[in-house]
């Protein structure tokens, strides 16, 4: 077989000491399905193991000789310009290309003329991931900044040979970098090229990282990209090694600081610093100071957020620095945080274990609790006791009282005995790992807290005692102590002694000898059977087949509200109207994972529960503000009452984009949906116009009586006019309140695509909120109900998270104010003649993508502003300028809400009692 002169993609390998690794690489470019495809082994001095691999197959296999002390670069060098491929990559040992990669990458690179062509390396994150999400050619370094900016080109690329010209001694991270910046042309590909890159070793690598950190800024010309490249060296590199402290002990943890510190000194600007959230941003500068026992601290906190690892100090103006001996350092600034609005007993502190040893017959474990902000300078009256609970959550088993607990040093210093072989008898089976825990009482007030440890406080050697299982120590025989792997101190019984080993070998026999092994498939298959009968497709066919088909059960309604989540909106105020009328009805409400918050009476079915479908099957109405599960047909002898959940902005039903662009089969599914409606309630023509004609809703199915859910908005809203606001509904007490706050509410609806318990950042600042109007408002945040907010904490009584209040229209009445965006809540609010607010930053993008029925701008009830400190300033001067838009807000009213007269849930129950009657 003749060797070609040229290959299409050369290979180069710096061979190293792991042959297994330089093998797989190897193999996975021979396996490639270019063909055109060279290795080319780069080996410092003899190699057996390169040279057994090149003469399996010398025509694709190349060896490449340097001197024994060359360095990486030069080895690498040497592989480059003995390549004799189009395009050019370099792999690690261990690296292993995907089988259709070098096709990919030329085939890029063909047709986009690239000089470069990148792909992903598996187990990226996601910055790496969205650079690649779609094909796409770079002309210019800014259009893909990450290219340069981030360790992007560490693997998964390959270069013209023809380009490499300017590219020889440089480290590979500098090598991906001077490549990109080199590039006439760069093409970037989704595909996945390259895996099995050697997982990084934040500690070990970061000196590594430094020198090409160094490196890569002299490359680069402009302040942005040197900016955004300093920042993601915080973030990629430093911020995992100050992570890593968590799990050091002392003296490696002092070595590694020291050793550190000056490979960061000059890479740390005070910009990229002041970027960083408050933890992150401390853990940073004590690494580079080289404080081994502080950065340890920062690890800990942000492993565990909102835990206080350190004595906290306030200084003037009311900020919070991390300890007094950085008490003047701005870089130490924590006020964010907000620790110093908790109460004591609110407050999650680090308890680290710093001595547990066995003496005699029980465990000595010590411990120190951190205290921030001088809590604890009245001295007040201190007890604690440790509490073994056994994992899995019973209830604690063994409450050892703590005999010596003191202050000291601005924190709890305290020490206890464990007679753990005495007074801990389990079974000896089940009950394996026990948990001890902190309780210590201040004033009366108890605060549980979690033992922190590393394995230099709990020698294993040392701190074994005796066990005594109510089993027979067959079962087990000693209590041993153990750090977990989230740095928790842990109790766990251990056969140790020859008995117990003994035991545990025949039980291990007798539960895998032949016949145990041909029982558990058996018992496995039994067990997916169990599940399958319990399963969503079974539970739909039997519905189908037989629930749909029983008689009817007169007089039975089965009400939901947002598919389960809440006791709330329309379905609420009917269900309240009928029991009000003391109707001979029997009601049912479904719940999609917990019952509370409902009333304590009613008859609840949990969703998709075999309750649930007995009782829709048989009902004689069904009532729901959403829609019950799209794939259950409504039964013949069932009518469907549809209170829906809110005027239209957005384009809904068929008239969204992304329905028309559905296939027929989807299409037909939400047609089927929407069919079961026997009767639709609107709120005005505007409703008849949009949400009727989107799901093709007949004119004689639409209820024309306005929204029950809205019937206590009328009511307060006269009760307002007759005798003024005031007293404040029992929630404004419930929430605690303040008559002299207006109340704010803000309402935003979702953004994209809502995924349940997706928790989203707000766009609105909450925290700034509370630094303006803090003193004088309370601003009450309510997410979607298919999200959760991520909310900072903020002084008390400032910022209240109401996500999860059952019904909205209780927060409508509470509040003075409305802030939204484009949520359908604008329409229900504006019947109170209230001040309405849009705090809309993509509007435009949202209405773009969407689509709108309307321009809200030119016919909202309120102001529309799209900055915070445009609304902000806005609502600073409501009080003054909402006369200007009463008359716009009771238009917006009398528009969208013109059936709404206080009786939707009266013509409701008039509906389901006249139903019922001529049943």
């Amino acid at each position: 077989m003749s060797t070609p002169e040229v290959y299409d993609i050369s290979c180069v390998v710096v061979c190293g000491t792991d042959a297994a690794a330089l093998r797989a690489t190897v193999r996975s470019v021979l396996d490639q399905t270019l063909a055109g495809t060279e290795a080319i082994l780069v080996t410092a001095g003899a190699d057996e193991k390169a040279a057994s691999l090149a003469a399996g197959d010398p025509h694709r296999i190349r060896l490449v000789h340097a001197g024994a002390e060359s360095p990486a670069c030069v080895l690498r060098d040497l592989g480059l310009a003995a390549a004799r491929g189009r395009y050019v990559m370099v792999a690690a040992p261990g690296e292993r290309l995907e089988r259709n990669a070098c096709r990919n990458l030329l085939e890029a690179g063909r047709r986009t003329d690239a000089d470069l062509v990148a792909g992903r390396w598996d187990k990226a994150p996601a910055w790496h991931r969205e650079l690649h999400a779609r094909s796409r050619v770079v002309e210019d370094i800014a259009d893909a900044p990450e290219l340069v900016t981030r360790d992007s080109l560490s693997a998964g690329f390959c270069v013209r040979r023809g380009a490499l010209g300017a590219l020889s001694g440089a480290g590979q991270a500098l090598f991906g970098v001077r490549a990109a910046l080199a590039a006439r042309r760069i093409a970037l590909v989704p595909n996945l090229i390259t895996s099995g890159c050697a997982r990084a070793d934040p500690v070990r690598d970061l000196p590594r990282a430094a020198d090409a950190q160094r490196g890569t800024l002299e490359l680069l010309d402009g302040d942005a990209l040197r900016a955004a490249r300093e920042s993601a060296f915080l973030t990629d590199h430093v911020i995992p090694c100050v992570r890593a402290f968590v799990a050091l002990g002392p003296e490696d943890r002092r070595e590694t600081a020291d050793s550190l510190a000056p490979s960061l000194q000059g890479l740390v600007t005070p910009d990229a610093l002041r970027a960083l959230p408050p933890v992150e941003r401390i853990g940073v500068r004590l690494l580079v100071d080289g404080d081994a026992d502080g950065v340890q601290a920062a690890a800990y906190a942000l492993a565990r957020p909102g835990t206080v690892v350190s004595p906290l100090v306030m200084t003037g103006g009311g900020r919070v620095r991390w300890s007094a001996e950085h008490a003047d350092d701005d870089t130490f600034d924590v006020t964010e945080l907000g620790h110093q609005y908790r109460q004591f007993t609110d407050l999650r502190l680090l308890n680290r274990v710093t001595h547990c040893l066995r003496q005699g017959a029980v465990l000595a474990v010590e411990g120190r609790l951190v205290v921030p902000l001088g809590l604890l300078d009245d001295r007040p009256a201190l007890a604690a006791r440790l509490d073994l609970s056994v994992r899995g959550g019973r209830a604690h088993t063994l409450s050892v009282p703590v005999a010596d607990v003191r202050q000291e040093d601005g924190g709890v210093v305290w020490r206890t005995e464990l007679p753990l072989t005495g007074a801990l008898r389990p079974r000896g089976i089940g009950d394996r790992v026990w948990d001890p825990r902190l309780v210590l009482t201040v004033d009366g007030v108890p605060v549980t807290t979690d033992l922190v440890a590393d394995k230099a406080a709990v020698p294993t050697g040392a701190t074994a005692l005796p066990a005594r299982p109510r089993l027979t120590r067959l079962t087990a025989d000693t209590w041993q102590p153990y750090v977990t792997a989230k740095h928790h101190l842990a109790v766990c019984l251990l056969p140790r002694r020859r008995a117990a080993r003994t035991a545990q070998a025949v039980l291990h026999y007798v539960t895998h000898f032949r016949p145990a092994r041909k029982l558990k498939p058996v018992l496995r298959a039994l067990s997916k059977k169990r599940e399958a009968l319990h399963s969503q497709r079974v539970k739909l066919r039997v519905y189908r087949r037989i629930l749909s088909k029983l008689p009817v059960s007169k007089g039975l309604v089965v009400f939901e509200s947002h598919m389960g989540k809440c006791y709330g909106d329309s379905p609420r105020a009917v269900h309240e109207e009928l029991l009000a009328r003391g109707a001979q009805v029997r009601c049912v409400w479904s719940y999609a994972t917990s019952g509370a918050g409902f009333p304590a009476d009613s008859r609840l079915v949990r969703r998709w529960s075999w309750r649930y479908l007995w009782a829709l099957a048989r009902a004689e109405w069904w009532v729901d503000n959403q829609g019950f599960p799209h794939a259950l047909d409504k039964p013949r002898h069932t009518t469907y009452l549809q209170t829906w959940h809110g005027s239209a902005y957005k384009r809904m039903g068929f008239d969204e984009a992304r329905h028309r662009t559905r296939n027929a089969p989807e299409r037909e599914k939400l047609r089927r949906a929407v069919g079961r409606f026997d009767h639709f309630m609107v709120r005005s023509e505007h409703d008849v116009r949009t949400l009727a004609r989107a799901y093709r809703i007949p004119a004689e199915r639409l209820l024309r009586a306005g929204y029950p859910r809205n019937d206590r908005l009328l009511e307060a809203r006269g009760r307002d006019e007759r005798e003024g606001r005031f007293p404040r509904p029992a929630l404004a007490t419930e929430l605690g309140i303040p008559d002299h706050r207006t109340v704010v509410l803000y309402a935003p609806t979702f953004r994209g695509v809502p995924k349940k318990g997706r928790t989203v950042q707000l766009p609105l600042d909450v925290r700034e909120f509370a630094k303006r109007f803090g003193d004088t408002h309370v601003l009450l945040v309510r997410a979607h109900y298919m999200e959760a907010a991520n909310l900072p904490v903020t002084p008390p009584g400032t910022v209240i998270d109401v996500s999860g209040h059952h019904d909205v229209s209780e927060l409508l009445v509470l509040a003075d104010v409305l802030i939204t965006d484009y949520s359908s809540i604008m329409f229900d609010y504006a019947l109170l003649d209230r001040p309405l607010m849009h705090f809309a930053p993509d509007l435009d993008a949202y209405a773009a993508d969407r689509g709108a029925y309307f321009d809200l701008r030119k016919r909202a009830g309120g102001p529309v502003v799209e900055t915070q400190e445009e609304l902000l300033r806005t609502l600073g001067g409501l009080k003054k300028a909402d006369g200007e838009w009463q008359a716009a807000r009771r238009a917006f009213a009398a528009e969208f809400g013109s059936y709404d007269d206080g009786g939707a849930a009266r013509a409701a129950a008039d509906l389901i009692l006249g139903k019922k009657a001529r049943a």
